[in-house]
């Protein structure tokens, strides 16, 4: 992964922690940088999907593709619904991000 991908990854990844985040203090402001924070991190996963020809690893990166779209479902949730919704969808997209960012390396080593 070259570095300029893995700068956007990172802060695609930010920009949706800080917008989680200001939903408490600047809820105007907080869904539209949740919503390009998660835009630019699902978009990166998507261009930087891991190529094997294990269908346990395709499953997975399909997971995690997944989850980067639950993670702009839960900031299109945050703009659009004055109450908390959009949290169980977010939490939805981080567990599946984990088990993936977890399960996806330790798979590609056994396939080594």
């Amino acid at each position: 992964m070259n570095k300029i991908a893995k700068f956007l990854h990172m802060t695609g990844a930010l920009m949706v922690l800080v917008g989680a985040i200001l939903r408490i203090s600047q809820p105007a402001y907080a869904a539209y940088i949740f919503i390009a924070g998660a835009t630019v991190f699902a978009i990166m996963q998507f261009l930087l999907r891991c190529r094997s020809n294990s269908t346990v690893v395709r499953r997975l990166v399909w997971q995690q593709q997944l989850g980067g779209l639950a993670l702009i479902g839960a900031g299109v949730l945050m703009l659009t619904h004055t109450r908390n919704e959009w949290i169980v969808v977010m939490f939805i997209g981080a567990i599946i991000e984990l088990f993936t960012a977890y399960r996806i390396p330790q798979e590609l080593d056994k396939n080594k």
